[in-house]
């Protein structure tokens, strides 16, 4: 057998203090490989490019180019790169935007290291990573533009059968494949089916824009 390659992450910040100090956690260990530095967006994608690393950790605000930009720019050349944000709670919208261009999740800048390597490797992996306490709280603060809950739901929706829509409900709320799957009492593999025909019928990248197209169209509202 051959071992895996390691993880290829490009660090995104305007700050080389910060730089310095997520490469010297993630210098540690073995299977991630910081490939390069950028301090700006405009830098980033150019890195993001040529580099082509498995996951960009990208900070929100940079100059010239913010993260948001950077974030949809990436995604929408298609590079076979993931997009994590780094943020702090005062810039909320920022992250709002960052999901909407295709993020694949969001961390706070003082989160512990461990789980700053953790999320690196869900995100690796294809997967997304949802903080719900965190996303609840950003949507709370956009309540009044969200649906109202007695309109219509949007028409793509209606793609979804009843049991897929209450795994979008679930997942919405920030619970994990085997939550939901003792919250339906059904398996775990069968939770993983539903959630792959919801991100391929409503043309999703993953759960994180999942569970803002849930509050977007009203399926889930914020709480009050």
């Amino acid at each position: 057998m051959t071992e895996a390659r390691p993880v290829r992450v490009l660090l995104v910040d305007d700050q080389p203090l910060l730089r310095t100090g997520f490469r010297m956690v993630l210098g540690g260990e073995p299977d991630l490989d910081v490939v390069g530095e950028a301090g700006d967006g405009v830098e980033a994608v150019d890195l993001a490019r040529r580099l082509l690393p498995d996951v960009v950790l990208m900070d929100i605000r940079m100059p010239r180019m913010d993260g948001v930009a950077a974030t949809r720019t990436i995604v929408a050349a298609r590079l076979p790169v993931r997009v994590l944000i780094l943020t702090t709670f005062d810039l909320d919208e920022y992250v709002v935007g960052a999901l909407r261009a295709g993020a694949s999740g969001f961390l706070a800048k003082d989160v512990p290291a461990e789980d700053l390597v953790t999320a690196i490797r869900t995100v690796a992996a294809g997967e997304a990573v949802v903080a719900p306490r965190i996303l609840r709280r950003l949507l709370d603060r956009f309540a009044e533009a969200l649906p109202d809950p007695d309109a219509a739901p949007p028409p793509n929706l209606g793609l979804l059968t009843e049991r897929e829509r209450e795994v979008l409900v679930q997942v919405a709320r920030g619970l994990s494949n085997a939550e939901i799957a003792r919250e339906l009492q059904v398996s775990e593999a069968t939770v993983k089916t539903h959630v792959g025909h919801v991100l391929t019928k409503l043309g999703l990248r993953d759960r994180v824009q999942a569970v803002v197209l849930a509050y977007e169209s009203g399926l889930v509202r914020p709480r009050a």
